[in-house]
């Protein structure tokens, strides 16, 4: 025991919960892991990946991720529109979370 009292404590303002308002979203540890195994990626090539996620889903999943600094999307001034995503140096730093997500899957596989 460590003595802590939970009438005292608020989960809100633990690190976990902070964290877990990054990631917590249907498609949002999806897309990180694309992002982590391909590097830069484009918008149909990643709904594709995805697969069963629809186009204004992943477009506002993106963008939740964007505005919380885990994902950099780069627009490129061409016809047609050339979108790529990339994680930024904070979406990398979630990354040995991630790894560690998918060891403990392929250990507890059923």
């Amino acid at each position: 025991m460590n003595g802590r009292c939970i009438s005292a404590e608020c989960l809100g303002e633990t690190g976990f919960s902070y964290t877990l308002s990054l990631i917590s979203g249907k498609y949002k540890m999806t897309v990180l892991y694309t992002l982590s195994e391909f590097g830069v990626v484009r918008f149909n090539e990643m709904k594709r990946y995805i697969g069963g996620v629809s186009f204004k889903t992943l477009s506002a999943t993106l963008k939740e991720l964007e505005a919380d600094g885990l994902v950099h999307r780069e627009e490129y001034p061409q016809i047609p529109p050339k979108v790529e995503y990339s994680l930024t140096e904070r979406g990398k730093s979630l990354m040995p979370i991630l790894d560690g997500m998918c060891e403990w899957g392929e250990q507890n596989r059923i």
